[in-house]
């Protein structure tokens, strides 16, 4: 397993992301992963999934130091008090005391940033979050947190894949200590019909998919949290650190990148995103 260190906390690379898995059949997907052998699990409170991956960690016999859990607010939920009340309950479906990083999931709170961050920093202090970061924040929204209200993050979690550049964003998370989880790893299956990731597929004997999670890890500070409801599904994501890409491969990958390829772009709730790069 490849990891990333941020303040001092080992986080696995590769992560198993819940999104629309509830219910028996996601609580033993998320099983299946834990088998598996992801060690990274990603929820959050609108998944409305929560009681079903803390069963499914209980279940799965592995000590809870050893699982890296993270859930998100969501901003309804972002302001002091009702963060902290809210996160409780997400505490008492996921049968934890602490998860090992909190996110606030979207900036589109009414509470100010500063009130976010606070509340945050709260829970942080009291040791129900290891860590503690964003999502779905620009870099001018994440240096105004990290910069201005001094918020000790580690982490932002947006959407990222080879038609999809963050390199802005990259480039300023590294500069501040943090790393980037990337949601929608595989473009929602796009990658499976692209003819260079294809080829390098075939030179290396691995599916698409593959490759592009491979990609998404082999860089510096990022993270990648697939989703698979199938076994075979969920163990293929996992089938990615026996081989390596080369730097040429790398680059092939990175020159996908478009000015269109965002997928997620919720109205009301997404911010106005950084230009792509």
């Amino acid at each position: 397993m490849i990891t990333i260190t941020a303040q001092g906390k080992q986080i696995p690379a590769l992560g198993f992301g819940t999104y629309k898995l509830k219910g028996n059949s996601g609580q033993s997907a998320i099983e299946k992963a834990i088998e598996t052998g992801y060690r990274h699990i990603d929820t959050a409170q609108f998944y409305d999934n929560e009681a079903d991956v803390g069963a499914a960690v209980a279940a799965g016999g592995i000590p809870r130091e050893d699982i890296f859990i993270t859930t998100k607010i969501w901003p309804d939920n972002a302001a002091e008090g009702k963060l902290q009340k809210s996160f409780d309950e997400s505490l008492k479906k996921l049968k934890t005391d602490y998860v090992d990083l909190l996110l606030i999931h979207w900036p589109s709170s009414p509470a100010p940033f500063a009130e976010q961050m606070k509340a945050l920093q709260s829970v942080q202090a009291a040791g129900k979050a290891k860590l503690i970061g964003i999502s779905n924040f620009t870099v001018a929204q994440t240096r105004e947190v990290v910069e201005t209200l001094g918020a000790p993050l580690a982490a932002n979690q947006v959407e990222y894949h080879p038609y999809l550049s963050q390199k802005p964003l990259l480039d300023y998370l590294r500069a501040s200590g943090m790393f980037l989880t990337a949601y929608c790893p595989v473009a929602q299956g796009k990658v499976a019909k692209d003819p260079v990731i294809g080829k390098i597929a075939n030179a290396h004997g691995k599916t698409t998919g593959q490759v592009t999670l491979r990609w998404l890890i082999q860089q510096d500070g990022v993270a990648a949290i697939p989703k698979a409801g199938s076994e075979n599904h969920i163990r293929e994501n996992f089938d990615i650190f026996d081989f390596t890409l080369s730097d040429d491969e790398m680059k092939q990958i990175s020159a996908l990148a478009r000015p269109d390829g965002r997928i997620v772009n919720p109205v009301g709730i997404a911010p106005k995103w950084d230009k792509a790069a």
